[in-house]
């Protein structure tokens, strides 16, 4: 093969591997905002100006307007699977630029109580692994798309989470609601850490101390990790948000009934805030 043909060789394989890359995942300008729960996502489906609905393989996705951004809204369902499942079927459908997601979530760190708010820097599956007879367990996710090991941790998009940091400053959050029918009095407490997830309602101390010690768990839940893990495959940008229900232990069933409402509210009145500052 002389020097001609080679070059042309070269630049013939140089072309399809950027048309390889440019078929890659190209974003629209729009905004993905994900719940878990009905409750959750009609808190934010009440703020769309001109909302439409479009059904996606059975799965309803809201369409409309956040001030002058363009959202997509959608319930994921419970447990990882439906998160992963309902985030794969925006991102193919819809091509949001970011993804957010709102949602309560039970507390891991003892400084925090119900209604405080979690903003993920990062997330992790903590019920994902093997074990081997060394008891060495491995935790990290594999790409499907790199065929390489995810890290342990999935990063939270970095402009994201400090425009939730900004936005947050300036929001007037509720309270914790006490026995005696009044307000708690502490300011609601936010802070950027830790989220984990799992395919379980976690209502256990010992757990609790487990995933704290483990993890360095700040929040536990059943979704976010999952939609971290398919926007990170993809390169799309993601912030989790989780206001606490509960504190995880043997009381959180009690404590979640209670306390959802307030949780639900205050973190989806940040994920608004923050797409009004994009």
């Amino acid at each position: 093969m002389n020097n001609k043909r080679i070059k042309k060789h070269f630049l013939v394989l140089l072309l399809l591997s950027q048309t390889t890359v440019a078929q890659h995942y190209k974003p629209r300008s729009i905004t993905g905002l994900l719940g878990a729960f009905g409750a959750e996502v009609e808190l934010v489906k009440q703020t769309l100006k001109k909302p439409k609905t479009v059904v996606v393989d059975g799965v309803t996705f809201t369409t409309g307007r956040i001030g002058k951004r363009k959202v997509v809204v959608a319930e994921t369902g419970i447990g990882k699977v439906n998160a992963a499942m309902t985030t794969a079927l925006l991102l193919d459908h819809f091509r949001p630029e970011r993804v957010l997601f709102t949602g309560i979530a039970g507390g891991t760190n003892p400084d925090l109580q119900p209604g405080d708010i979690v903003i993920a820097g990062r997330t992790a599956h903590h019920d994902y692994g093997s074990i081997t007879d060394k008891n060495t367990p491995t935790r990290q996710t594999r790409n499907v798309i790199t065929k390489q090991f995810n890290p342990v941790y999935f990063p939270a998009d970095s402009s994201l989470m400090r425009l939730a940091e900004k936005v947050v400053t300036s929001l007037t959050l509720e309270g914790i609601p006490l026995a005696s029918g009044g307000v708690s009095d502490r300011p609601v407490k936010v802070m950027t850490g830790t989220v984990v997830t799992g395919d379980v309602f976690v209502a256990s101390s010992v757990k609790v101390s487990s995933l704290r010690a483990e993890f360095g768990a700040d929040a536990t839940e059943m979704e976010g990790a999952a939609i971290a893990q398919v926007c990170y495959q993809v390169k799309v940008p993601h912030l989790i948000i989780r206001s606490l229900s509960d504190r995880a232990d043997a009381e959180a069933h009690i404590a979640y009934d209670k306390f959802y409402p307030t949780a639900a509210r205050n973190s989806a009145k940040l994920v608004i805030a923050i797409v009004q500052a994009l």
